[in-house]
């Protein structure tokens, strides 16, 4: 027995020694290299190279929740009246790419916002958004112009050797609502337009830039008064010998001509930084139709350059606290309203937006009115001044206290040229064809009191408290309150007297007499919890 043993065992080993001299004759594979993702720390933090490339990335982001309230003075039937809170959810990405090449570094930065919201206007609709084609309405019965869904490119340019091309913010602004939640105040704020820009860089931390700009997301309408179907309004234009000689067709709508031109100089420093800034904008309308029928002419309305012109310094105060910033800054424009934003409350998706429920009179934002007696353009002017102060009260705990002033004014005597071709228009076709945006025949008490081309002011105060319990964690609660006025006179209430524009003749006859008022103002609250990673 022990000899088979000793016999088993041997072949065993055998056979085991000769399985693997074969094994040995057998080509091996070679695992494959494993490439880690590396730090790229040349950029700053958060970057990484990506695999296989000498580009470095970084891939950022932000989820916030608003929730607000804004006082309300109606409960008449329309979309959004009477609603006081709203609530917005919003998301946002960024990518963030960087290579560096013998010219500097190439860089391309996109960024995609895309948000929920919903109910009362200011915190949760917005109709310039509308305009701008980002947000799409609910349409259901209950929530019908109540709820909304926004999905913005927000950005996404390359930059090279001082040059900038694609979607960015605009190189005129400056503040742009840096420590606001609501974006409350009066000043230029466009974060979204498309521009071809060089910058060129100086010693001293001094910078040039030349950009040319994309104007749609500067525009406000040229007025035309309602009664017709939009785009093409009906309007008493025309002239022979100097008086007027007919009905007219505005065609209202920009065409997509020359684009705006901005330069800007800037300095930045230990202490903070400087700019001043300038733009042209194209103001231009189609042909006007002179007449009806077969007797119909065409009138050419020349296109107008407006401009504006803008300054601001913000100073690093560290000597109150560590990250204390303030800023100040003024512009004004003259048939560029958007460019000193003075519409920025209430939005310019319209030539006379009411954001202000129950709303006893309309602001009209036009940049300019059309001329009855020649048919050329009429610019309107305007002006913003902001202060912005940020405090901090330790490390966890800031505050913002910010204000506004702005006015705007329309071009001398058109305001009384509108209301003369109303006049004349009215007697004509036998009553007056234009609804309530009608300024009313010169020297009548409707005239007095229509809202039409006022020249109104708007003045905005507010305040905010932010706490940042861990990095990158807001939760803070702003306040604000807003009034608008008219320079001058009184126009109708038409919250107190919303039917006085369906009696014209009354009124002017002295047996309606409709409230009236000077000023409106609103007061919103808005708190948010942000997160940005």
């Amino acid at each position: 027995m022990r000899l088979v043993a000793y016999a088993l065992l041997g072949s065993t080993v055998a056979c085991a020694v000769a399985g693997s001299a074969r094994a040995a004759d057998l080509p091996v594979r070679k695992a494959g290299p494993i490439e880690y993702v590396r730090v790229c720390s040349a950029y700053g933090a958060g970057f990484f190279y990506v695999p296989g490339t000498d580009t470095c990335l970084r891939v950022s982001g932000r989820a916030r929740f608003e929730g607000g309230y804004i006082t309300s003075y109606t409960r008449q039937a329309g979309t959004n009246s009477g609603d006081t809170s709203g609530y917005r959810g919003l998301l946002r990405i960024n990518l963030d790419t960087r290579t560096q090449t013998a010219y500097g570094t190439l860089r391309a930065f996109v960024r995609l916002d895309a948000g929920s919201r919903a109910g009362a206007a200011g915190v949760g609709r917005s109709g310039t958004q509308e305009r701008l084609g980002l947000a799409y309405i609910g349409t259901g019965v209950d929530e019908n112009g109540r709820a909304q869904q926004v999905m913005n490119v927000d950005k996404a340019f390359i930059q090279f050797a001082g040059l900038t091309a694609g979607r960015a913010s605009s190189f005129f602004d400056f503040y742009a609502h840096d420590f606001e939640l609501s974006s409350a105040t009066a000043g230029s704020d466009v974060a979204s337009t498309n521009l071809l820009a060089y910058t060129a860089t100086f010693g001293g931390g001094l910078s040039a830039t030349l950009s040319v700009e994309d104007p749609v997301f500067r525009r406000t309408p040229i007025f035309a008064p309602s009664g017709g179907t939009a785009p093409v309004a009906p309007v008493f234009v025309g002239y022979t010998r100097g008086v007027p000689s007919g009905f007219a067709n505005i065609d209202s709508i920009q065409r997509e001509r020359l684009p705006d031109v901005v330069g800007a100089l800037r300095l930045d420093q230990a202490w903070g930084s400087a700019q001043i800034s300038a733009a042209t904008h194209e103001l231009n309308v189609g042909n006007i139709a002179l007449g009806t029928g077969a007797n119909a002419a065409v009138a050419h309305t020349n296109s107008v350059q407006g401009w504006a012109v803008q300054g601001g310094v913000k100073l690093n105060a560290p000597f109150v606290a560590p990250g204390d910033v303030l800023y100040l800054q003024g512009a004004y424009g003259d048939g560029a309203q958007f460019y000193t934003g003075y519409s920025t409350f209430s939005g310019s998706a319209g030539q006379s937006p009411a954001t202000i429920q129950g709303q006893k009179f309309q602001q009209f934002f036009s940049d300019a009115t059309i001329d009855p007696v020649t048919g050329q353009l009429q610019t309107s002017q305007s002006f913003t001044a902001v202060a912005s102060y940020l405090h901090y009260w330790s490390p966890d705990w800031r505050s913002a206290v910010f204000g506004s002033y702005g006015e705007q004014s329309f071009g001398r005597g058109a305001r009384l040229a509108q209301g003369a071709a109303f006049d004349v228009a009215s007697t004509l076709a036998g009553s007056n064809p234009f609804g309530a945006n009608a300024v009313g025949a010169p020297g009548t008490r409707f005239y007095q009191l229509s809202q039409a081309l006022r020249d109104t002011y708007q003045f905005v105060a507010g305040a905010s408290l932010i706490w940042s319990p861990v990095k990158d964690l807001d939760i803070g609660v702003e306040g604000y309150y807003t009034q608008i006025g008219l320079k001058s006179g009184r126009a109708i209430d038409l919250d107190k007297s919303p039917t006085a524009y369906a009696n014209i003749a009354g009124i002017n006859a002295g047996t309606v007499v409709p409230r009236t008022a000077t000023q409106d103002s609103v007061s919103q609250i808005r708190f948010r919890v942000q997160r940005d990673f």
